[in-house]
């Protein structure tokens, strides 16, 4: 039951929530029930029928409505004396700026990209209001607390990035099911179904001029009078049978790798096999066409041999060429296309025959190929409660008991919410501390145009950047720019660091402000001839930006207060676990119990990092950077650490 303290501050209070998917349904719900009187909605996106399995404010008769607009339709049935604003917007739009965000008393995160969530935290901290994060992943989840000068903000610790492969590794020496996904959806999927003039590493010319005229041609193009079946049986020999043949001449490769075997479709499918495809396609409508439905393969979850993900490949291209033939040359793959993701699976599950790689469902396979962790209605649920505590305890002031909870997927001391007291500031923030970054790059190859992508938009996730050194502007973004000016920046991006009209130079420092968000960074630079094309691909490296560093002695941050938490008992050890998946969650958990945790050890829920040893048997598990359900997450390799079920 709520004190009256309590009751007071909930109706007073004017919250922004942004996001309205899984966990924002979740939350608007409670927020309602919980006594919220004003409460303003924005999100951009619309309802689609892959929502309705957990957004439970939306119904079929909804797909393609404002996901905003919507949910507070639903809540209003059963909370009509309520007050509740929708926006069917970009939380990054101009109209949201700082003196928007200044009108609530606290905002509450839903978000599921990295991008948005940087340019929420960074309007909190110049509107100095208090910001809720959350996220869900499958059973996993997460609240954070974030208050200026109190806690530490969203982006005080750094965030992985992406998981990108050498194209080497993809194009030549895969070792994992990832790498076979990563070709067929990057590489073979695009160049059959999307722009055929895009230049990629498929269609492998042999070294042997005595070869038949077949590969001095691009056998991705359809030649005249020629069938289908013929067609996709070359295209199948090219890719699994040739290349792989011209991969294995290259015998430096192989010396200490298990070689590859060619694949040809003669050896895995008798013509009169594949006479059999197509001839089941009832059920298929021209919108929803499935090579699965065809071939009468039922359970996405089963895992095919050769020979069905063979007949798999073979029919999904005939029907792309048969029931979609208008959108070829303009495809790019989509999670939710059926057809493509069942020619990405196919695809890979041979490539990986061919290399001795385990292979994976269509069920597994999406999940990779989509950087899908799926979800769990409960785990939104529970987080969306947990957001609601601690916005509370926020619109009270009760600055002693704000909690950053984790919520386990699996107990651990027969707690399944793990609560712990938030970090200080890092001063090491170049957000919410100015601290200025380091920049090493080859200034006198990298353009302008480079250090604008890669950097002040990727990297420190600035929208609409200016780019200063000293009094001389290189480059601003605007709508009230001069057309001459506009052409003068244009012109700019083409040149080379060192060219500029102002050079920059090893020891230059640049000031970056993005005006939108009201943030401003400095970057020293530091010219540095050659990067590692594999490691380094961007050809910059940007540093300074890491986690505070820990006095050992004290075992605590340096410069940050003493925390006098006791929520949790200290010294207290997990029993050993000797399933190695229990184990390893384990060891995240120890890096939660305590009065106050280091920053050298996570911060939030982790997943091992299979590449190597260490990331069992160091106390510092790779930090998983945990997204709204909206089935979007950079996961990679881990994938099937997450999905695969422990053994209790």
């Amino acid at each position: 039951m709520a004190s009256q303290e309590q009751l007071s501050a909930i109706k007073r209070a004017k919250v922004l929530m942004v996001g309205a998917g899984g966990i924002g349904c979740e939350l608007l719900k409670t927020l309602a029930l919980s006594g919220f009187q004003d409460i303003h909605i924005i999100d951009m996106d619309t309802i689609e029928v892959s929502n309705l399995n957990r957004q439970f404010l939306f119904r079929q008769s909804h797909v393609g409505q404002s996901k905003a607009k919507v949910a507070r339709d639903a809540v209003l049935r059963f909370r009509p004396n309520i007050s509740i604003t929708p926006y069917h917007a970009n939380v990054k739009e101009s109209r949201f700026n700082v003196d928007f965000f200044k009108e609530f008393d606290v905002v509450l995160n839903g978000l599921d990209n990295l991008d948005a969530r940087r340019h929420v935290n960074r309007l909190c901290l110049v509107a100095d209001i208090p910001l809720v994060e959350s996220g869900t992943t499958g059973f996993l989840g997460q609240v954070t607390v974030h208050l200026k000068g109190k806690t530490e903000c969203y982006e005080c610790q750094p965030k992985p990035a992406p998981k990108t492969y050498p194209v080497c590794t993809i194009t030549s020496t895969p070792s994992k099911f990832v790498h076979c996904i990563v070709w067929a959806k990057d590489l073979l999927f695009a160049k059959l179904f999307g722009d055929k003039n895009q230049e990629n590493d498929l269609n492998v010319r042999s070294s042997d001029t005595a070869n038949s005229s077949e590969h001095s041609e691009d056998v991705f193009e359809c030649r005249k009078d020629e069938d289908i079946e013929r067609y996709g049986r070359r295209i199948y020999d090219h890719v699994f049978g040739h290349n792989i043949e011209v991969a294995l001449s290259n015998e430096e490769t192989w010396k200490n790798r298990n070689k590859p075997r060619p694949i040809y479709s003669k050896d895995v499918l008798p013509e009169k096999q594949t006479k059999e495809n197509g001839n089941k396609e009832k059920g298929c409508a021209a919108d929803d066409v499935s090579a699965m439905v065809s071939l009468s393969l039922k359970n996405p979850q089963d895992i095919w041999n050769l020979v069905e993900n063979s007949r798999v490949f073979l029919e999904a291209l005939r029907l792309f060429f048969l029931k979609r033939e208008k959108d070829i040359g303009n495809l790019t793959f989509d999670k939710d296309d059926q057809l493509a993701v069942e020619f990405v699976t196919a695809a890979a599950n041979i490539r990986a025959s061919s290399f001795g790689i385990p292979l994976h469902s269509l069920f597994e396979a999406k999940g990779i190929a989509g950087n899908i962790v799926h979800a769990v209605a409960t785990t939104n649920a529970i987080i969306a409660g947990l957001i609601v505590i601690e916005a509370i305890k926020v619109l009270q002031k009760d600055n002693n008991n704000y909690r950053m909870t984790y919520c386990l997927e699996h107990p651990s001391r027969k707690l399944l919410l793990m609560p712990v007291e938030p970090y200080e500031p890092n001063r090491s923030c170049y957000v919410c501390s100015e601290t200025p970054v380091s920049l090493e790059v080859n200034t006198q190859r990298s353009k302008l145009r480079d250090f604008v992508e890669k950097i002040i938009k990727a990297k420190l996730g600035m929208n609409f950047p200016l780019i200063m050194q000293g009094a001389s502007i290189l480059y601003e973004v605007g709508e009230d720019l001069e057309e001459d000016m506009v052409a003068i920046y244009a012109a700019n991006l083409e040149k080379a660091l060192s060219e500029l009209p102002s050079p920059v130079t090893s020891g230059s420092v640049l000031t970056v402000e993005d005006l939108q968000q009201e943030f401003s960074c400095s970057i020293n630079i530091k010219h540095r001839e050659e990067f590692d094309e594999e490691k380094e691909p961007d050809g910059m490296l940007l540093s300074g930006w890491v986690e505070a560093p820990v006095d050992k002695d004290n075992n605590k941050p340096i410069g940050n207060d003493e925390s006098t938490s006791n929520a949790l008992p200290s010294g207290e050890t997990l029993e050993g676990e000797k399933d190695d998946e229990i184990q390893e969650t384990s060891e995240v958990v120890e890096a939660f119990t305590g009065k106050k945790r280091k920053l050298s050890e996570v911060s939030e829920v982790t997943a091992p990092d299979p590449s190597g040893p260490s990331s069992i048997n160091q106390n510092k598990p790779k930090k998983l950077d945990i997204d709204d359900e909206a089935d979007e997450l950079i996961i990679s390799d881990d994938w099937e650490s997450l999905t695969k079920k422990k053994k209790l």
